[in-house]
């Protein structure tokens, strides 16, 4: 099982949302969209769990790789609605990551996060239908 992601921009923050399980079968894929939002955005990031059914260590460590990924190109990561274990795996040279208990409390930690801007996602994202697998085709 993978993950499926979401990338939508708002003024000067970035919220990226995940689905499905975070392992290390998803650890490329995460990596992958955390290059997406490095190369397409700007100011804070929050990794919004809201739909993550959970991760393993392997998981929460990519997740510690993407805030010093961020910290490098001067942006902070956030993190909203971890899962239910509330768990997240110290690394010792992470840059602190804040966690919000939803993704509502995330955006108005930052004013509400304004309108949102664009928006990105992997092709099988919850809610859309790839049109090259609809019925009849």
């Amino acid at each position: 099982m993978t993950i499926e992601w979401r990338y939508t921009t708002h003024p000067g923050l970035g919220v990226l949302s995940l689905s499905g399980y975070l392992g290390a079968d998803a650890v490329g894929r995460f990596s992958g969209a955390v290059g997406w939002v490095l190369a397409r955005g700007t100011g804070v990031v929050v990794l919004d769990l809201t739909g993550l059914r959970g991760w393993s260590a392997g998981g929460q460590l990519a997740v510690a790789e993407a805030a010093r990924r961020l910290a490098a190109d001067g942006r902070g990561l956030e993190l909203a609605a971890i899962p239910a274990d509330g768990s997240l795996v110290p690394t010792g040279d992470t840059p602190p990551i804040p966690v919000h208990c939803d993704l509502p409390t995330a955006l108005a930690a930052h004013h509400g996060g304004g309108r949102e801007q664009r928006e990105w996602r992997s092709d099988d994202w919850p809610g859309t239908r790839n049109p090259a697998t609809l019925p009849g085709d």
